[in-house]
């Protein structure tokens, strides 16, 4: 398997989950270098074609954007497989020509990636992607050597977890009684949350709990949050 370009670690931080060693991105993904394996949650393809079409009027180009930045990791990581955590398409109505078009090209363009969807609730209600695109869609949890790929966050689970679903972030407060909230990584000792890979799409703040560190995404690199005393 080819090795990943210097560029496509660039401001990646390395942890250890489940024994293996895996690079949170600061595109938003989870990179397992052993397995080629790149992962996602949260896409939500689809999204302001949808808002459009139920009269609120938002810009265009997000779809082709997500998909531009997915290519770019695909192609600098030299991966031959991709997990998406659920959500893939955001609603039914996203399911339109224009984005129908553009998912059939870029899964041409990575027609050797072995692709997985594990469904997640926007999933229910937009349906499968179509079977063409070559995506194998599955059910939460999906077993991929010492994780559980899941939507839905959850602790009691045999492997450990990398889940989406919440959209996480951290808020930053400086001396000066400033604020800054950045989409991160959440680690437990038995789930990790990914933060949303999608460009149209919300966050919501971590309560800062014993057990988890948090991995803040921002200015292109990913550093772990210290500890509030």
């Amino acid at each position: 398997m080819p090795a990943p370009t210097a560029d496509a670690l660039a401001g990646s931080h390395c942890i250890t989950l489940a024994g293996e060693a895996v690079h949170l991105l600061p595109q938003h993904a989870l990179w397992w270098p052993a397995q080629g394996a790149l992962f996602i949650a949260d896409l939500h393809l689809g999204k302001a074609a949808t808002f459009r079409a139920r009269g609120i009027p938002v810009p265009a180009g997000t779809t082709q954007g997500n998909l531009a930045q997915l290519t770019a990791l695909l192609d600098g990581l030299a991966a031959h497989r991709l997990v998406v955590l659920g959500d893939f398409l955001h609603a039914a109505e996203a399911q339109t020509p224009a984005v129908l078009a553009a998912l059939a090209a870029w899964r041409d363009r990575h027609a050797g990636v072995a692709m997985t969807l594990v469904r997640g609730n926007h999933d229910s209600h937009a349906g499968d992607p179509p079977s063409a695109l070559g995506i194998e869609v599955v059910d939460e949890p999906w077993r991929l050597g010492p994780f559980s790929g899941c939507h839905h966050p959850q602790g009691d689970a045999p492997q450990h977890v990398l889940a989406g679903h919440v959209h996480p972030s951290v808020v930053l407060r400086g001396p000066a009684r400033d604020a800054l909230r950045l989409p991160c990584f959440a680690v437990h000792s038995g789930f990790t949350l990914l933060p949303a890979f999608g460009l149209f799409t919300g966050t919501a703040s971590l309560s800062p709990e014993p057990g988890c560190q948090v991995y803040a995404v921002g200015g292109g690199r990913v550093w772990p949050v210290p500890a509030r005393g």
